[in-house]
């Protein structure tokens, strides 16, 4: 197995001998990302007001090209950018027509960003179809009979559910995408699928909206998220900002209000542009070293089996192979779970007492799987878990 842990070397100095095991959250940047912050600084000190030329005509366009090249997307001018989905979400929402309830098909394991905003907008009177993700065997069945069905305004699901890590096919995005009534917004979240695992949307962009960002996998941090925009989008976002419609500015607003060309429509205001600095470098990091999304996703699966190899080997109390949630590999994402009702407290223990930093979210202990590990990082994290007795 090849290692990149020299390429992290200050967030893994940072860590101070703890091991970190959730590259699903918050995921380490390697080291070329803190010279793409301290340049875009320099830019805004020798630029000031006039840096925007350079972000929106080199910064931007380098940084929608790999994403549009990642997700197999027609054009990356159809690439919108935010400082989270959550923003993303709105900006969908009020494209919906007004006057009656909100309809809206998803599942029961959504991400907190969009499933507390759908249970709020439910409080007012939204009606929400919330299909069971679990069984993951029959899941692409019952969503996509819930699609066909039709009556919802947006239908909205994950490319990899947050507490499963259960990763539904390229192939079942295009057919929700084909087969949902016209009237309905289609949008995948993305988010843990991005980066981790090859992608292609061809078959989908022209109908499905895709979120997704720098958080995790991507490796640039906070503040770098998108949306991919389907080719002659028509939609007039009532939550719009300036950015929206940036080549417009020396027009006076007057109704209708315009809108840019592409992803511009999805737009909002002013931003922190460093994310996107710091992704562009990641992005060239990543071809400096040939390095695909296949290859960082062969390296995460080699790391899961060999997680799961030595768990099933030897149960560590809670910790045992058969609380996984899932065992097929090759239909999760990088991250895996297992299922504990005292999940919380034991990722408490491990972080507080061993060192080795996971997460919780309800019943589901996560642990995940990068670039930045090896097997020795395998190795420490068992003999970790070996000196816990009882």
């Amino acid at each position: 197995m090849t290692s990149y842990k020299g390429h992290y070397s200050r967030f893994l100095k940072g860590l101070d001998g703890r091991l970190h095991f959730a590259a699903h959250s918050h995921h380490p940047w390697p080291d070329c990302t803190r010279e793409a912050a301290l340049a875009c600084w320099d830019d805004a000190s020798r630029r000031a007001d006039e840096k925007w030329a350079k972000i929106l005509g080199e910064v931007v366009p380098a940084a929608q090209r790999p994403i549009a090249e990642a997700l197999r997307w027609p054009d990356p001018a159809l690439i919108a950018f935010a400082p989270n989905t959550h923003e993303f979400v709105a900006r969908l929402l009020s494209c919906l027509p007004e006057g009656r309830a909100l309809r809206v098909l998803t599942t029961d394991s959504e991400f907190h960003s969009f499933a507390r905003q759908i249970a709020r907008l439910e409080e007012d009177g939204a009606r929400v179809e919330r299909v069971f993700v679990e069984p993951f065997g029959t899941f692409p069945d019952r969503f996509l009979a819930a699609a066909k069905a039709g009556g919802h305004d947006l239908i909205f699901f994950s490319h990899v559910f947050f507490n499963s890590g259960f990763r539904i096919e390229d192939a079942f995005i295009a057919e929700v995408a084909a087969k949902a009534p016209r009237e309905a917004l289609v949008v995948v979240d993305g988010y843990h699928a991005f980066m981790a695992v090859p992608v292609d949307l061809s078959k989908s962009s022209r109908r499905a909206f895709y979120l997704a960002g720098g958080y995790k996998y991507a490796q640039a941090g906070e503040g770098a998220c998108f949306l991919a925009v389907p080719p002659d989008c028509p939609l007039r976002p009532a939550n719009t900002g300036w950015f929206a419609d940036f080549a417009g500015l020396e027009r006076p607003i007057a109704a209708p209000v315009g809108y840019g060309p592409g992803g511009f429509r999805f737009w909002g205001s002013t931003f922190d542009p460093t994310a996107l600095y710091r992704w562009n470098a990641v992005s060239a990091w990543r071809r400096a070293l040939k390095l695909s999304v296949r290859d960082s996703d062969a390296h995460a699966r080699a790391l899961q089996r060999g997680f799961v190899t030595r768990l099933a080997a030897k149960a560590r109390g809670p910790l045992a192979a058969d609380a996984l949630v899932s065992l097929e590999l090759a239909r999760i994402g990088h991250f895996l779970t297992l299922r504990h009702a005292d999940a919380p407290k034991i990722a408490r223990f491990l972080d507080e007492e061993l060192r080795v930093i996971v997460d919780a979210r309800g019943d589901r202990l996560r642990f995940g799987f990068g670039l930045y590990q090896d097997e020795a990082d395998l190795d420490e994290l068992f003999r970790r878990l070996d000196t816990v007795r009882g």
